[in-house]
């Protein structure tokens, strides 16, 4: 296993550590002949350094961990070798010093294949994610950006917010955060995370992110409008609605149920893998295993997909048939 940072100190604590076998002197050097290169760098360096691993050669997969897609998908649009990923996994402290055997385990991994991306090698990586502890899901990268701007960035937004605007009330009245304020606590627990990262992101998404500020500003003018009101009702039904829409979320973010395999044949052509992956995720069924079978004559195979919930199999078979492929479930008994 090969790396490279521009930080020298930082990789010879990488050999030292055992993270990496060997240092190189340059992005060429660490991907060239690599089945799998993991591109990990701040969102504003990731669209660069992705385009120079896949022009050093080779046949192997180019992934990123970055939290932003479209930037990144835009600047590679036909790379067949290049699968966006970003695993749902990390901790407050940085550097390779602090680096966990257990970060991935049973987090989700997002995969972004684009229509250009190599079947084989979207199968590739997904097995290695999934044989690092995470739980691959496929989505499209702007559909991911959007979701990443609402559970992520604008949380990360109204902590800032928030944080400032205690600081300044507080200040103001001469008087000290409150013995009692858990609620203000965890809703900030993020303020003021690494400025220069998340200053990046920010602009990386800035789009999504403006979108989801628009709403929020317009779900905030509604509460407001009801409080001017004095109106009980609609403040409960508010609150109620909040309660409903927390348990629906939490129960959506459980795996459960059973798995079941199906099979879909499939031509051989590029864009199949991601197109019925993609299709799946979009219909909330989670692809918990994945396995290419090519025919003898390379012009057709098969996509064997294991996936996860009650219904989950005649809903895929569905799925698929609707985009024109055949498809059946699979006799776990036979």
């Amino acid at each position: 296993m090969r790396g490279y940072d521009p930080d020298g100190a930082a990789l010879d604590r990488a050999v030292a550590l055992g993270a990496i076998d060997a240092a190189c002197d340059s992005v060429r050097a660490a991907v060239s002949d690599a089945d799998v290169c993991f591109v990990c760098a701040p969102v504003s360096a990731l669209p660069g350094l992705v385009e120079e691993a896949l022009a050093a050669g080779g046949e192997g997969v180019v992934t990123d961990v970055g939290s932003v897609k479209r930037p990144v998908v835009d600047r590679v649009p036909d790379a067949e070798r290049f699968i966006g990923g970003h695993p749902l996994a990390g901790a407050e402290a940085s550097g390779v010093e602090h680096a966990r055997a257990d970060l991935f385990d049973g987090a989700t991994w997002y995969l972004t294949p684009a229509e250009r991306s190599s079947g084989i090698l979207y199968e590739r990586l997904f097995g290695l994610v999934a044989a690092l502890g995470g739980r691959p899901a496929a989505i499209a990268a702007d559909v991911h950006d959007r979701l990443m701007a609402t559970v992520s960035h604008l949380p990360h937004v109204l902590a800032n917010v928030l944080v400032g605007q205690a600081a300044r009330e507080l200040a103001d009245e001469s008087q000290g955060l409150p013995a009692t304020g858990p609620s203000f606590r965890d809703a900030t627990r993020v303020a003021g995370a690494n400025p220069a990262l998340w200053r990046d992101i920010f602009l990386a998404n800035r789009e999504a992110l403006e979108r989801e500020l628009d709403a929020y500003l317009a779900a905030l003018q509604e509460v407001r409008e009801a409080l001017r009101a004095g109106d009980p009702a609609r403040l409960a039904q508010w609150i109620e609605g909040a309660r409903a829409d927390r348990q629906r979320l939490l129960e959506a973010d459980l795996a459960g149920g059973p798995v079941s395999e199906v099979r879909v044949a499939v031509p051989n052509r590029p864009g199949i893998v991601a197109q019925i992956a993609l299709a799946l995720s979009e219909a909330g069924i989670n692809i918990v295993d994945m396995a290419l079978y090519p025919a003898p004559d390379m012009q057709s195979g098969a996509i064997a997909l294991w996936v996860a919930g009650e219904g989950s199999a005649d809903r895929a078979v569905e799925l698929a048939a609707g985009l024109g492929y055949a498809a059946a479930p699979v006799d776990s008994g036979g």
